[in-house]
């Protein structure tokens, strides 16, 4: 790929994934005046919901789409995990709620069933790929927890498939179905800031040191359920012998999960990308350690990602994002992103009494707001979903979207693990060694 392909390239994304943000709303306002009303809507309208994967963020699922239940004409009817103790419970808790769900064990019988619409991945981020890849290719549409994926080479992967399939992905970043971004976008592109040259965001909190951060304090002796497959749950990462922490807390270790910055930073970053318009970034370094809890853990305990992106043409002409992730200081800093002639500042915010964003000029002084529309909201997240289902109106977090943040978090990661900074390579579309890619500043011929 040329230079000067590269560049229209980034152009073109940079613009789509703004001025998606815009339709999105727009859609969805008219989605919800054209749409029939759930006393018409016949029973091949009925969304029948899968859930793969009965944890914790599967819960907040679960619970959503029964409170939607008649009527948004949703309801679930299967559920699967390996551990079938809590597939049944889920079971339960439908069948308390007036519905009968079928359990599995294995997820391919789940996504194999015929009388299925979509399927929700909530299972640990190393097994993303893979369900979600069974669940298109059986021909349902997902709701995909965040991360999209545990990789870069597999989120291109799952791109392709929605691709060729044509079928819906929502990436579980439920803050996007917040206005507040896209509207945001809107303000820079027309010029409110002027010309971005920085952003920062942060996912600071404050873990007590017993049992520490992201720790359950599972008993390390406590034996394997009977009727929990440990060798499915682990795949695809390597085998091992039963580990109870590492099922418990499966984002202290870098097998099953990318930590802090999947695990958090994916939602602050993704809320600068709809905002900003922004795609791979030029290059990463990540920083940090294992710095309070050296617990057996092999994924930082307090983090921080510095990237740097390429210029957006009518946006920025390229800029630095700070992310800050101390788990054991939850001491803020604002969410803001930084231009020439002013900064935009979204909430929340000490003494702000709305929730949306302020854009102040130079002084200091508020020249603009925005009272956001929706919110961070799985329940709005998956109306979402079933509009684009039912009407095709877009998606709030695409699949484009989950491997931008995707990229950015393992290259992050990699910085950290490796102790040196990644870049994009436009031409191969993989992450490489900095020092892999051209200098950006060429060396002067005279030296």
């Amino acid at each position: 790929m040329n230079p000067a392909s590269s560049v229209t390239r980034r152009r073109f994304l940079a613009a789509s994934v703004c001025a998606a943000g815009a339709a999105v709303q727009a859609a969805r306002a008219r989605a919800q005046t054209t749409a029939p009303s759930s006393q018409a809507l016949g029973a091949g309208d009925r969304l029948r919901v899968g859930i793969v994967g009965c944890g914790g963020m599967a819960e907040a699922h679960l619970g959503a789409l029964l409170q939607m239940g008649e009527a948004q004409n949703v309801a679930v009817t299967a559920v699967a995990d390996v551990y079938e103790t809590r597939a049944r419970r889920f079971a339960e808790r439908v069948a308390a709620a007036g519905g009968q769900a079928r359990v599995f064990s294995d997820h391919r019988s789940l996504v194999e069933s015929k009388d299925l619409d979509y399927v929700v991945v909530a299972t640990p981020e190393h097994s993303h790929h893979l369900v979600t890849l069974d669940a298109l290719t059986a021909g349902k549409h997902v709701y995909c927890e965040k991360p999209l994926t545990h990789t870069i080479q597999e989120a291109q992967e799952v791109l392709e498939a929605v691709r060729k399939t044509g079928l819906k992905l929502q990436v579980g970043v439920q803050g996007m179905s917040d206005d507040s971004y896209a509207r945001a976008c809107e303000a820079i592109r027309a010029g409110r800031i002027g010309p971005v040259v920085a952003a920062q965001i942060e996912y600071a909190r404050h873990y007590e040191r017993v049992p520490g951060a992201m720790r359950s304090g599972i008993d390390p002796r406590s034996p394997k359920p009977p009727d929990l497959d440990w060798e499915t749950w682990l795949k695809p990462a390597p085998p091992r012998p039963w580990d109870p922490r590492r099922y418990r807390d499966w984002r202290c270790y870098r097998d099953y999960s990318g930590g802090i910055a999947s695990d958090l930073f994916i939602h602050r970053l993704t809320r600068l990308m709809k905002a900003l318009g922004f795609t791979f970034p030029r290059r990463v370094a990540g920083m940090g350690g294992i710095l309070i809890w050296p617990d057996g853990r092999d994924l930082p305990d307090n983090f921080q990602i510095l990237l740097e992106y390429p210029p957006i043409e009518g946006v920025s002409p390229g800029l630095t994002v700070h992310l800050l992730g101390t788990m054991s200081n939850h001491h803020r800093y604002d969410h803001c992103i930084r231009g020439q002639d002013g900064t935009l500042v979204f909430s929340p915010h000490q003494g702000w009494d709305f929730e949306g964003w302020k854009i102040l000029d130079p002084a200091g002084r508020e020249v603009e707001r925005h009272v956001r529309t929706g919110g961070e909201d799985v329940g709005l997240h998956h109306r979402n979903l079933q509009a684009a289902i039912r009407h095709d109106a877009p998606l709030n977090c695409p699949a484009q979207l989950g491997l931008y943040g995707v990229a950015a978090m393992c290259m992050g990661n990699q910085s950290w693990f490796d102790g040196r900074m990644y870049g994009w390579d436009e031409a191969s579309q993989k992450a490489v060694p900095i020092d892999h890619l051209p200098p950006l500043v060429p060396a002067d011929p005279a030296t």
